[in-house]
């Protein structure tokens, strides 16, 4: 959620650098992501101390380095439990967390189901290569099950190197479809979008932001050095149907399940639901130092 108080003077991306340079392959499609996420900080005119940045580990995880905010480096698949933490003892910050598709949906993907629950004001980056890019190329999650004929194909550039042997055992399998698990959590905001398509990205991590409650965004993020998707994605990624209302779950869902298109904006919104932060806060009102005391005088008998 974007606040009055969060405003300041312009930035520019060189006032959100580090000084600690990427070390993601050359074409790495995460260079679109943080270029996205510098751009939308600036559109927002968020203040860097206000902004936290935590991610998990993988290639993504290498995020808040990047980045002139506050971050956290976690554990795998722990990204969203330590941003709840965060958001809830820290409301007055911008929080993002950042995951690759392994953190997010394999040993993470538990997390989701309860973030969207919760609703918690969280903007929730999935930086999806369908690989695991950092532990040199197995399939994750959202491997397509012909990841191999992909590859061979020429579609790809990947290549058996670096496999250890798990893509055979992994056609047995089916992908998983993160959308499609978002919207039957019930998450209140979700997107998809592509790293080659920046201004588009840009638009979408700026709507999750605005967005009061839990904001799952997908992006389609090609591994040029194990699972190289980016033809593919070209030839495949379409805007939603101009007529699409993102208030229809249901439509959504449909969408989601598309088998030939990668439809990219967003899937769903929905701006009823308070979130985590805002019934807290509801509930600490009603909690007068009388009743405090009356609590506590439980314990103390």
């Amino acid at each position: 959620m974007v606040t009055t108080a969060e405003r300041v003077a312009p930035l520019r991306v060189k006032d959100l650098k580090s000084g600690i340079k990427p070390i993601w392959c050359p074409g790495c499609g995460d260079y679109g992501i943080l270029s996205s996420f510098f751009q939308a900080i600036i559109n927002l005119k968020l203040d860097p101390a206000k902004v936290a940045v935590v991610s998990g580990i993988g290639c993504s995880g290498r995020f808040p380095a990047f980045a002139r905010v506050y971050g956290f480096h976690g554990v795998h698949g722990r990204a969203l439990p330590t941003a709840t933490g965060l958001k809830v003892a820290r409301p007055d910050l911008t929080v993002f967390a950042m995951s690759g598709d392994g953190d997010a949906f394999s040993i993470g993907g538990g997390h989701i189901a309860h973030a969207a629950r919760r609703n918690v004001d969280i903007t929730y980056i999935v930086m999806d290569n369908e690989i695991y890019g950092l532990t040199k190329g197995q399939p994750s999650a959202t491997s397509p099950p012909d990841i191999l004929e992909l590859s061979l194909s020429g579609k790809t550039k990947g290549s058996r190197k670096g496999m250890v042997g798990l893509l055979d055992i992994h056609k047995v399998e089916e992908a998983l479809n993160p959308i499609l698990m978002a919207l039957a959590y019930n998450a209140s905001f979700v997107a998809r979008a592509f790293s080659g398509r920046p201004k588009e990205l840009t638009a979408i991590i700026e709507e999750g932001v605005r967005h009061k409650g839990f904001s799952f965004i997908q992006v389609m993020s090609p591994c040029v050095t194990f699972f190289n998707t980016y033809n593919h994605f070209r030839e495949t990624v379409v805007p939603l149907p101009e007529d699409h209302d993102p208030s229809d779950r249901m439509r959504a869902m449909a969408l989601a399940m598309e088998p030939n298109k990668t439809y990219v904006g967003i899937f769903y919104r929905d701006e009823t639901r308070p979130s985590l932060e805002e019934r807290l806060e509801e509930y600490r009102q009603q909690l007068s130092p009388t009743s405090m005391e009356e609590l506590l005088a439980r314990f103390t008998r």
